[in-house]
């Protein structure tokens, strides 16, 4: 992950800030100084692991060069030894003030009805704090790009901080967005490359973009009013699942620290909201159920290899967009999303007694691209919305339900049950290492009886291990984050790569930190979400998805085999090319 420091150095750089003697490691900016030695500095465009831009000039302070006092943006210039920064004279809130006033005269003030409202939005926390507010501000009419089954963009609100097309270029490798600059007006601004919307480009809808903008300037599309509606109505029964990463990192929204298990809290949630309550890790189960069968009837029965995981809708678009001559390459198998859809308009209305069409599914997920997902031609109509973790906590608020307060309670039946192996599908390795726990197990009749694969965890940014099943060595690989997957692929259309099975996650440390994902400013606090997130694993009393009761319940019922005709018909499906889509 990103390096964070520890303890003294030798070689570090002694300075003082605000009359505080501090240390800092070489090659510190003043603002990672003042951060490390828990100093406040405000800003609107730096964040931690992208290049800094100086973009939005909130973060000046006061240094002495050559005797005389010097206003330096502090996320640009290096800390040094013997240097004294002064971070709140009259200069430094003078000179913020004014490049807020800047901002702020070109930032339209539709604040009661900005997605980022609720303590959100970095430009209005700024602005309370600089007590900043203009009484007349100007709109450039930019207007609103809404093409994205996904993502809206305002372009009035953009603040050209820089930060989207730093995460979109340096972590993602999409490269959608550029800076650019209007010579008439001087005015800098950020777009897409070639000018167009959002859905022609190669967008991949995996939402770290909507993560680090500081405004409202780009947002999830909003499904809360939608879901209030369907609560509202009599005659709706509504029907929630939630994915296996909402588990570990809802409660944030609530104050709780990062990581901390509420699996059972959101169930009662559930239950107070109206409707029943079910888990997604059911269906995580489920898909190693298919996904496994499907790996062992390629590496027996000589079908393509790689097989590479399908789970993932960004992953899945990047594919169909860069790659679609590999398509073969993609487990056929519905994400546990989509398989959990299947279900509840397929096999839930007779259990329950509702009829198919008065069922409103809603699905939380951590990530955005499952809004683009559920819209797909080959899986419409399964689930009715997607609700990101933060609008699911959006939700709860305006419903008056405090998820913190909460007693435990138990989800409902039929598919109300996941093992530790589901849990994990919320992580980068996760299911991988579900995967394997299954196919092992399987293949060695239960003789190789390995529950943790350790060598499927961590941050890094591929991972590989080789896992002897008897004679037979299979070889795997984890990709972590989309923008590790480019050599990866390259190598699979040469036909030399050396893998057998390949998960693939777009989001940096998986769903964990996905588009949809409470906002962080330290990255420490996925691998803490990380941590914990294996704890609930092993807690867990049933730790492979082949042990999963209900699901075994309902092959029994329903689908009969898996990979077998029903399960085909419901939880398998094609991907597409889309590179003609693409300007």
């Amino acid at each position: 992950m990103y390096e964070v420091y520890a303890g003294l150095l030798k070689e570090d750089i002694q300075l003082t800030i605000d009359g505080q003697r501090v240390s800092c490691p070489p090659e510190s900016s003043i603002l990672e100084a003042a951060r490390l030695n828990g100093i406040e500095i405000p800003t609107l465009c730096y964040l931690k692991g992208l290049t800094a831009t100086g973009a939005c000039g909130i973060c000046a302070v006061e240094i002495i060069e050559d005797g005389k006092p010097v206003i330096r943006r502090a996320c640009r210039y290096r800390a040094k030894d013997g240097m004294v920064v002064r971070t709140v004279t009259p200069e430094v809130l003078a000179y913020r003030r004014e490049r807020l006033t800047e901002i702020l005269d070109k930032h339209p003030n539709d604040c009661l009805t900005c997605a980022k409202t609720g303590g959100n939005c970095q430009l209005q926390l700024v602005s309370q704090l600089l007590n900043v507010n203009p009484t007349e501000r100007k709109i450039r009419g930019k207007g609103i790009d809404d093409s994205s089954p996904a993502m809206i963009r305002d372009l009035d609100k953009c603040i050209a901080c820089g930060r989207c097309v730093n995460v979109c270029n340096e972590v993602q490798h999409i490269g959608i967005y550029e800076m650019k600059y209007n010579e008439e007006t001087g005015d800098k601004y950020v777009d897409t490359k070639k000018n167009v919307k959002l859905s022609a480009t190669a967008c991949i809808n995996c939402g770290q973009c909507v993560k680090v903008c500081p405004v409202g300037a780009l947002t999830e599309k909003d499904s809360i009013q939608k879901t209030l509606a369907a609560l509202d109505d009599p005659n709706t029964t509504v029907v929630w699942q939630m994915a296996p990463a909402i588990q570990n990192t809802l409660g944030e929204e609530f104050y709780m620290p990062a990581g901390t298990d509420v699996t059972k809290k959101i169930a009662a949630a559930m239950h107070r909201l109206g409707g029943y309550a079910f888990t997604t890790d059911f269906s995580a189960d489920l898909t190693i159920m298919e996904e496994g069968t499907e790996f062992i009837d390629r590496v027996t029965n000589g079908g393509v290899l790689p097989m590479m995981t399908s789970c993932c809708p960004g992953w899945i678009k990047h594919m169909e967009f860069n790659y679609p001559d590999q398509l073969d390459h993609l487990s056929s198998c519905k994400s546990p999303q989509q398989m959990f859809g299947a279900l509840v308009k397929n096999f839930l209305p007779e259990k329950i007694g509702v009829k198919k069409e008065n069922i409103f599914h809603v699905s939380i997920m951590p990530c955005v691209a499952k809004k683009f997902e559920h819209v797909r031609e080959e899986m419409a109509g399964d689930v009715d919305v997607v609700l990101t973790t933060r609008e699911m906590a959006k939700l709860l608020r305006l419903k008056g339900i405090n998820l913190a307060s909460l007693p435990d309670e138990e989800f409902d039946d039929f598919m109300g049950e996941g093992t530790g192996a589901a849990r994990i599908f919320g992580t980068t390795g996760g299911v991988m290492e579900a995967a394997l726990r299954t196919v092992v197990w399987k293949l060695t009749g239960g003789e190789v009886d390995t529950i943790d694969y350790h060598v499927a965890r961590g941050y890094r940014g591929v991972k590989e291990a080789s896992v002897f099943i008897g004679d037979l060595e299979v070889k795997v690989a984890i990709v972590n984050g989309i923008g590790n997957v480019w050599p990866i692929m390259e190598d699979i259309r040469k036909g030399e790569s050396p893998y057998h099975f390949i998960e693939v996650m777009a989001c940096p440390g998986g769903c964990l930190n996905g588009g949809g994902a409470p906002l962080v400013r330290d990255p420490a606090l996925v691998a803490e979400r990380m941590k914990k997130m294996y704890q609930s694993d092993a807690n867990n009393k049933v730790r492979r998805s082949h042990e999963n009761v209900q699901v075994q319940k309902l092959y029994e019922e329903f689908l009969h085999e898996p990979c077998g005709h029903v399960s085909h018909h419901l939880l398998h499906t094609h991907y597409v090319d889309r590179s003609g889509e693409v300007k």
